[in-house]
C-alpha cells in the first residue's frame, strides 16, 4: 500500500513571476490527508483558496491559470510539475501575489524547496487517478493519447515537431516516472520561446523584466546569450508542462501518455475526458447495482402510469434529505411525435415534472407520506441547459429544502452526461390518495 505525501516542514520562496514580474513571497505548507493541492491569496483582505483542479481553470495563453470568483493564480504548472514529480499529495500554498515566483521557466526551484522540506508518508492510503479505457484529445495538429498501462506507474512518450524552426526540430523522448528520475531528467528543463515569439511577448510588455540570458530564447543559430542544459532540453520541458497539468486530476496520475505537439489546452482537454470518463464509469456500475427502487416499486408509490411516469428507476436514496432517479429516454416516448418532427428534444416541462415526480418518491420514505401524492404548486428558479434528446440517459437529483406534514420544497437537477440540463426549485402540497 502506497501512502499519500506532504512535506514535513513549512518553506518559504521569493522571486518574480515569468510573465508578470511581479514580486511574490510563496510559502510552502504541510497539509492533511485527502485535502490535495490547493493555493491560497493571503494578499486579498479575505484570503481565497483556490485548488488546483481542473474546475478552477482559468483559459490563459503560455501558461495554466486558476480561478476562484476574480482571485486567480498564474503560471502554476512547473511547481505542479514538481509536486507530480515528487508524488507529494497533500500542500497549502500561500502567496502574496498571482503569480507564481519563476523567473528560468523550469521546476527546479520548486522541485529544491520541495526537497528542502522533506517530503513525508502521511497515514491514509494513496488513491491515484488510473486510466482504464483508452482516450484521445485533439486540439488542432496536437494529440494526446491516454492509455492502459501499469497501475503503480506513469510513463510518457512525447513527440515535439517544430519543423518550422530547424535548430529545434523534431524531438522524442520517451519517460518513465519516479522521483529519482524526475530530477534529473526533467526538473531543470528550462520553458522555451523562438526569437520571434520573445519579441512579440515583449512588444506586448509580456517579460520585458527578462533578458536572453535569464530565459531561454532559441535563434536561427541556437540559443541566444545562453547555453542548452540538454541537447533535448525543448522536449524535456513540454513532459514537465504535461505532468503540472495531469495534477488538475486532483491526484496524481498512472498509466501511458503518448503526446504529439501538445501544449497546456490539449493536456487540460485530456484532463477533462478522463474525468468525465471516469464519472461515467461510475454512473455505470451504480445503474447495474440492484436499484433500490425498480419500477414496480416506484408504481407502488407513484399513481402515474403511461404515458406520465418519467421515473424508470431510484439508485441512491439518503432517508428523506436526497435521492437520485434515471430516465432513460427513448425515440418511441411519445411527445417526441409532435416535439418536434425531424428535431426530437424533450420537453422541458416533462424534464421538470420528472424531478417533481423524484420528489415525491423522496418524500415517500418518510412512513408519514405514504398514501399521501405531491401536487405541484409552484416552480421557482427553473433554468433549461441543455437540449435531451432520445438516447439520453437522464440522472434526477432531488434534494429536500424543507419538509413539512403537508407542503415541502425541493431543489432538483437533471444531468446527462454529468452536465445539467435543467434545474429547479419545486414547491408542492402532499394531498391523500383516492383510494383503489
Amino acid at each position: 500500500m502506497t501512502l499519500q505525501k506532504t512535506i514535513e516542514n513549512p518553506v518559504s520562496l521569493e522571486g518574480k513571476g515569468l510573465f508578470s514580474g511581479e514580486n511574490v513571497v510563496m510559502t510552502i505548507k504541510p497539509s492533511a490527508e485527502n485535502t490535495g493541492i490547493v493555493f491560497v491569496r493571503t494578499d486579498l483582505e479575505d484570503p481565497v483558496r483556490i485548488p488546483a483542479h481542473i474546475q478552477s481553470v482559468s483559459s490563459k495563453p503560455r501558461r495554466t491559470a486558476l480561478q476562484n470568483g476574480k482571485a486567480s493564480v498564474e503560471t502554476t504548472e512547473h511547481f505542479l510539475a514538481s509536486v507530480h514529480g515528487l508524488d507529494v499529495d497533500n500542500l497549502e500554498v500561500e502567496l502574496n501575489g498571482g503569480e507564481l515566483p519563476n523567473t528560468d521557466g523550469s521546476c527546479e526551484l520548486f522541485t529544491q524547496a520541495l526537497l528542502k522540506g522533506k517530503v513525508i508518508d502521511q497515514k491514509s492510503p494513496k488513491e491515484p487517478f488510473i486510466i482504464t479505457e483508452p482516450v484521445v484529445v485533439e486540439d488542432g495538429d496536437a494529440k494526446l493519447y491516454g492509455l492502459p498501462d501499469r497501475d503503480d506507474e506513469l510513463s510518457i512518450i512525447y513527440d515535439l515537431d517544430y519543423h518550422e524552426h530547424p535548430v529545434i526540430g523534431r524531438q522524442l523522448r520517451r519517460f518513465k516516472l519516479s522521483p529519482q528520475s524526475f530530477q534529473s531528467e526533467i526538473s531543470p528543463a528550462r520553458t522555451f520561446s523562438t526569437e520571434e515569439e520573445a519579441k512579440e511577448l515583449h512588444a506586448r510588455g509580456i517579460g520585458t523584466h527578462l533578458s536572453t540570458k535569464d530565459v531561454l530564447v532559441i535563434g536561427k543559430d541556437g540559443p541566444v546569450d545562453n547555453e542548452l542544459r540538454y541537447t533535448d532540453e525543448c522536449v524535456r520541458h513540454k513532459i514537465a508542462d504535461l505532468l503540472g497539468d495531469m495534477m488538475l486530476l486532483g491526484s496524481s496520475l498512472r498509466g501511458r501518455l503518448i503526446a504529439y505537439r501538445s501544449g497546456h489546452n490539449c493536456n487540460q482537454l485530456l484532463v477533462k475526458k478522463l474525468i468525465e470518463q471516469a464519472s461515467k464509469k461510475s454512473q455505470a456500475s451504480k445503474i447495474g447495482a440492484d436499484a433500490l427502487l425498480d419500477i414496480r416499486k416506484i408504481q407502488k408509490i407513484l399513481p402515474h402510469r403511461y404515458p406520465f411516469l418519467l421515473v424508470d428507476r431510484v439508485i441512491e436514496i439518503e432517508g428523506n434529505k436526497r435521492a437520485v432517479g434515471i430516465k432513460n429516454v427513448s425515440m418511441n416516448e411519445p411527445f417526441f411525435q409532435g416535439h418536434y418532427p425531424g428535431t426530437p428534444i424533450m420537453p422541458g416541462v416533462l424534464i421538470v415534472e420528472a424531478l417533481a415526480q423524484m420528489s415525491g418518491l423522496l418524500f415517500a420514505q418518510t412512513l408519514e407520506h405514504i398514501g399521501q401524492l405531491p401536487v405541484l404548486l409552484s416552480m421557482d428558479k427553473v433554468k433549461m441547459r441543455k437540449a435531451v434528446v432520445p438516447g439520453d440517459q437522464v440522472f434526477l437529483e432531488v434534494e429536500a429544502i424543507r419538509m413539512k406534514t403537508r407542503t415541502g420544497v425541493c431543489k432538483g437537477r437533471a444531468l446527462v452526461d454529468n452536465q445539467v440540463a435543467a434545474e429547479a426549485q419545486l414547491r408542492f402540497m402532499l394531498v391523500d390518495a383516492d383510494p383503489q
